[in-house]
């Protein structure tokens, strides 16, 4: 199947799944894939509670970043929905089980690496550069990010401090990056937003994620299809 057919077969079957969704649905996907973006994407490390992963998942959908990698090389996890609050219907989550594996899968992807970390080299988050696309890595609980990470990452952030305490919680870090970068990217002239084919494709998994007994109603399209064919 060409490029050409595959993108007329998606607008059709979107079409026929948007049958089954109420406008006001509909009306609400578009409008939030308005502010989605894929020009940062955030990767959590081997991160030891369950509910931080979860709760960075949800900042993640709250500031519109479509995509989250969860690198879980030690430690097996599945989302904790109570804190996720519905995001993981939201954002595509990428697992992999090492760091050189994701860091390897986002530099072919045209990502620099950006490791959150109180580095010598660290620059203030204030001065990060937002032109270039960027996964921003954030480490353990514990002991921060693997010196893998560390060695292989093209710059270092860290959020400007002036009291006694010298670490925050990997959940509100998250949340204050992700923040900060979103709202300069929004306000910036940078191509920033999905293509029409990643909104497409959003549509229809949104769609799917969203309509009961949607294999039933799959396989009555392909029959459909199948019928004009």
């Amino acid at each position: 199947m060409s490029s050409t057919d595959k993108l007329f077969q998606n607008i059709a079957y979107l079409n026929y799944l948007e049958d089954f969704i109420t406008d006001n649905r509909k009306a609400g996907f578009l409008e939030v894939l308005k502010n989605r973006t894929k020009h940062f994407t955030i990767v959590t490390e081997d991160l030891f509670q369950l509910h931080n992963t979860s709760a960075v998942m949800r900042s993640c959908e709250v500031f519109g970043l479509q995509e989250l990698h969860v690198i879980e090389a030690n430690l097996g996890k599945t989302i904790d929905k109570e804190i996720a609050m519905g995001a993981e219907k939201w954002v595509d989550i990428h697992r992999h089980n090492s760091s050189a594996h994701c860091i390897g899968a986002l530099r072919a992807q045209g990502y620099q690496i950006v490791a959150t970390t109180p580095h010598a080299e660290s620059s203030l988050l204030e001065d990060f550069d937002i032109s270039q696309p960027a996964a921003l890595f954030f480490g353990t609980e514990r002991s921060g990010l693997s010196e893998e990470v560390i060695e292989q990452a093209d710059r270092y952030i860290k959020i400007p401090m002036v009291g006694f305490t010298e670490s925050l919680n990997i959940s509100v870090s998250a949340a204050i990056v992700i923040q900060d970068i979103t709202t300069r990217l929004r306000n910036s002239d940078i191509d920033w937003k999905l293509s029409e084919e990643e909104v497409l494709e959003k549509r229809i998994d949104w769609a799917r994620k969203t309509i009961k007994d949607i294999d039933n109603i799959t396989e009555r399209f392909i029959q459909l299809q199948n019928k004009k064919d």
